[in-house]
């Protein structure tokens, strides 16, 4: 394990009947990176981010945040330590605003009024503070999903498709906010589809395929290796 990892993921296994979704994963991730996770569907991505933030728990190997192991321990707790993660579906309060989607949340890190009001600068959300999030479009719900995550502090975010359906300006004001996000210090673990707007975001890309890792490196390497091309091309 490397010292300065904030996160480090060892040989992560978890099993669905007889499927294997994760199968000796392994990772780490420094303060301030934002480290891409690509492969094809069904690849074991998704189910990489429910494991490490506590959604499911892994069948084997080991998840250390500093060091600290928490591989065991409930959602509420990891949240606390600061891991906290954004949905490819969004799920705010609907019935909420947006300013009240943030103060149920702030309630975990006991954010107050000025830290609720720059996050809703952070992402844009500030004309829409007193709007239902019922009223959102799809792109204003996922900034209000980041939003949220966000409010609790974390140092480390786990990024789930956020740039799905997203127009091309949308995209670009996206990668914006994340890498504001990380140049605050957190780091950010992105799963996503979207290579191009991937390239942007980051250098550093690990490709899963059938739960396990097959690559680590740039997105340009990872073009020319032949294992990638397999699995995205040769299947």
């Amino acid at each position: 394990m490397c010292p300065s990892a904030l996160l480090s993921v060892e040989r992560l296994s978890k099993r669905f009947g007889a499927f294997a979704a994760l199968d000796g994963l392994s990772l780490e991730l420094a303060p301030g990176e934002i480290l891409g996770l690509v492969g094809p569907n069904g690849s074991g991505k998704t189910t990489a981010i429910n494991v490490i933030s506590g959604v499911y728990t892994a069948d084997s190997g080991t998840i250390r945040l500093e060091g600290r192991p928490v591989g065991n321990l409930p959602i509420h707790r990891r949240t606390r330590l600061g891991i906290n993660r954004t949905f490819q579906v969004p799920k705010p309060f609907k019935a909420l605003t947006v300013a009240e989607n943030l103060e149920v949340a702030a309630v975990h890190s006991n954010a107050g009024r000025e830290d609720i009001a720059r996050h809703l600068d952070l992402l844009d959300l500030s004309p829409l503070a007193d709007r239902q999030a019922l009223t959102l479009n799809s792109a204003q719900q996922k900034r209000l999903d980041l939003a949220r995550a966000m409010i609790t502090r974390p140092r480390l975010l786990l990024v789930d498709e956020l740039g799905a359906g997203l127009n091309p300006a949308e995209l670009t004001r996206m990668a914006q906010m994340l890498q504001e996000i990380a140049r605050s210090g957190v780091a950010l673990l992105v799963v996503e589809h979207l290579l191009g707007f991937l390239r942007v975001l980051t250098s550093r890309v690990v490709v899963m395929d059938a739960g396990r890792e097959i690559f680590e490196g740039s997105l340009e390497a990872a073009a020319k290796d032949s294992r990638v091309i397999d699995v995205f091309f040769g299947h």
